[in-house]
């Protein structure tokens, strides 16, 4: 924070403001005197800023110092399951399959926490084009629809009318279904189901014409639709109401849940932030007990229009 022509020091007689009374500084010519608790404030949340940015860079470099050995080992178990090196017995082969599947596990730990590291310190680069975003939710679907017809888990994605191509990144979009997607599959039971559906939607935020008021911006809203909204609903247990929003926070895990753990905890602290890239928003709706619907917006830009964080993603 980069105040101008301010004093570090306020005189002792300069008091704190009470709940009602004038601000606690003075001016004195051109220059402002803040009182002491102000800047040792100001200079607490400093450090705390360049902490949490130390933690997270070092957190990035021992999650890439994991990638290449974690490789070399998925390489080897890959290379032992296809019995090149000979034949595998039963109890070998689970063996094999339990390291696999762990090491995709600690993989996508990885990757995620790699990816909320440049989120952080704003070097995700972000690439809009404009883009059928059917197309889009298709390539995800067919991607998962194997690992849900290996837990017993239904996954269906409901086409509704055509929309029309607009600008959004491609390729993060699909990474926050994909994470909405690895909730949804954790957390449903085997017989369950879960549905990707995307529409367009009116939303008043973006639609700023001055001229339309009232029952005349209600009815253009119903034929002009400015958003995208996608999501992804399941039968699991359900997000109790007091946790529906520190589910987007960085590592937060549902307490007392009874799948068993696992992921970073980052998922959806990570769709939050893409999701706040593209100007939209994210957000679950639950009752508590039967299922989650996770839901996000996307405003539909038009081609040439302006677009913050069009080129990196800061300031999340």
């Amino acid at each position: 924070m980069k105040w101008e022509g301010l004093k570090k020091e306020a005189p002792e007689e300069t008091p704190l403001a009470s709940p009602g009374s004038p601000p606690a500084w003075t001016s004195l010519g051109e220059s402002v005197v803040l009182p002491p608790l102000y800047l040792e404030v100001q200079d607490a949340f400093m450090r705390l800023l360049k902490h949490v940015q130390r933690r997270t860079v070092a957190l990035a470099a021992a999650a890439h110092e994991l990638k290449t050995p974690l490789t070399i080992i998925t390489g080897y178990t890959e290379f032992l399951l296809s019995e090149k090196a000979g034949p595998l017995n039963e109890p070998q082969r689970r063996a094999l399959m339990d390291s696999q599947e762990n090491c995709r596990r600690l993989q996508r730990f990885i990757q995620d926490v790699l990816t909320y590291s440049a989120l952080e310190t704003g070097k995700i680069p972000m690439k809009f084009e404009e883009w059928d975003v059917g197309a889009c939710l298709e390539e995800v679907y067919e991607v998962w629809l194997r690992l849900f017809h290996e837990k017993g888990v239904s996954l269906y994605y409901l086409t509704r009318a055509q929309i029309e191509k607009f600008q959004f990144d491609f390729f993060k979009v699909q990474q926050v279904v994909s994470n909405l997607l690895e909730n949804a599959l954790k957390f449903t039971p085997a017989g369950g189901t879960v549905w990707i559906s995307a529409e367009v939607t009116p939303w008043d935020r973006r639609n700023k014409k001055a001229s339309v008021v009232g029952e005349e911006r209600r009815k253009e809203a119903s034929v002009s639709p400015t958003a995208v909204r996608i999501t992804v609903a399941d039968t699991g247990p359900g997000i109790a109401p007091e946790y529906q929003l520190e589910v987007f926070d960085d590592f937060f895990r549902l307490p007392q849940s009874e799948v068993k753990p696992g992921g970073s905890g980052l998922g959806l602290a990570i769709s939050r932030r893409l999701v706040q890239a593209h100007g939209g928003r994210i957000w679950v709706e639950s009752d508590g007990v039967s299922g989650s619907k996770f839901s996000f917006l996307l405003p539909m830009v038009e081609e040439g229009a302006s677009r913050h964080g069009a080129s990196n993603v800061d300031q999340l």
